[in-house]
């Protein structure tokens, strides 16, 4: 592999693409939310009556369009801004967590040559990211440009998570909650507000159900601990131990899905709420399989037996408040 070939293979790391899944599963909960074609009125095709009504959302190419230009904004754009920026001040606490990492590992010196690549990458990420959502804003036709205003608030939520004097990762709750937040409403009002409208009780359930996400960052804090703690950053592991810190966590994530369930069953909506319980059940039967057993040793395997039923519940929850 050559030189050029390694370094962008290191720009790529420091991107994690690992993390940006979520966030473009965030657009498509955002773009369900906002309604999609369901049968409801009535019309008759080649002599069939079938019940049909508009939705905001269609399978058409611009629809669809639109929809990977969103995820590619909320994804490789700004969760790699934000990978980025986070690598660059998390570098000496990584080089205890995460030796591996390209900063600390050496992949990336910390000279001024390498210094001004770094941050360079930083801002072509968020300057992207924006342009996209601007983009996105236009094509959507808005008169107030939402989805580059998100954007905005998006980047300046990542900016003081990783960076001083605020930090806010040094502090569990505070970090957690942003990073929740971050990976469950901003790109859910992002889907939503590029295909409908975001409206009051969307963003009032999005931002309950990331407490669900605070609890799925602590599942990450626990084989951090030892960095935290020798840098004064106070986790939730660190702040209260592991034991009562496996509780909280999981607290968090199985509490919230709950307090959305009855949230849609008070709403009329009994199904969803079933489903969203259904699938809130093979989470803590994982929880006690993997996690509250050992939850550094089985973090993968917790988090790749258990999520999935948790992004399927908050896809159910954003059909449930499409229609």
């Amino acid at each position: 592999m050559s030189e050029k070939e390694d370094i962008w293979k290191i720009r790529v790391q420091l991107t994690k693409p690992v993390t940006w899944p979520p966030l473009v599963w965030g657009v498509v909960c955002g773009a369900a939310a906002s309604g999609t074609p369901l049968c409801i009125g009535t019309c008759k095709i080649d002599g069939l009556c079938f019940k049909t009504f508009p939705g905001n959302f269609h399978w058409t190419v611009d629809d669809v369009a639109k929809s990977l230009v969103c995820m590619m904004m909320s994804g490789p754009c700004l969760t790699g801004y934000t990978q980025t920026l986070n690598d660059w001040y998390d570098r000496e606490i990584d080089a205890i967590n995460e030796p591996y990492r390209p900063i600390p590992s050496g992949a990336i010196s910390e000279n001024e040559v390498c210094k001004l690549s770094v941050i360079t990458q930083i801002w072509v990420l968020l300057l992207g990211g924006l342009g996209l959502a601007r983009i996105l804003d236009v094509w959507a036709g808005h008169d107030f440009p939402i989805i580059f205003y998100l954007a905005i608030g998006g980047s300046l939520v990542s900016y003081i998570y990783s960076a001083p004097p605020l930090k806010l990762k040094q502090n569990g709750w505070s970090g957690n909650f942003a990073l929740g937040a971050s990976y469950i409403s901003l790109p859910w009002w992002a889907g939503q507000a590029l295909f409908g409208t975001l409206t009051p009780d969307i963003i009032v359930l999005t931002l309950l159900y990331s407490i669900a996400g605070l609890g799925i960052g602590i599942v990450n804090d626990f084989k951090s601990v030892e960095g935290d703690r020798a840098l004064g950053l106070q986790s939730i592991p660190v702040a209260f131990g592991t034991e009562t810190a496996k509780w909280i966590c999981v607290g968090a994530i199985d509490i919230t899905q709950i307090s959305v369930a009855s949230y849609l069953l008070g709403a009329g909506k009994p199904y969803y709420a079933l489903a969203l319980l259904g699938l809130i059940l093979p989470q803590v039967f994982f929880q006690f399989k993997y996690f509250l057993k050992d939850p550094v040793k089985y973090d993968v395997k917790y988090q790749a037996s258990a999520q999935p039923f948790m992004v399927l519940g908050l896809l159910m929850t954003a059909l449930a408040t499409s229609h």
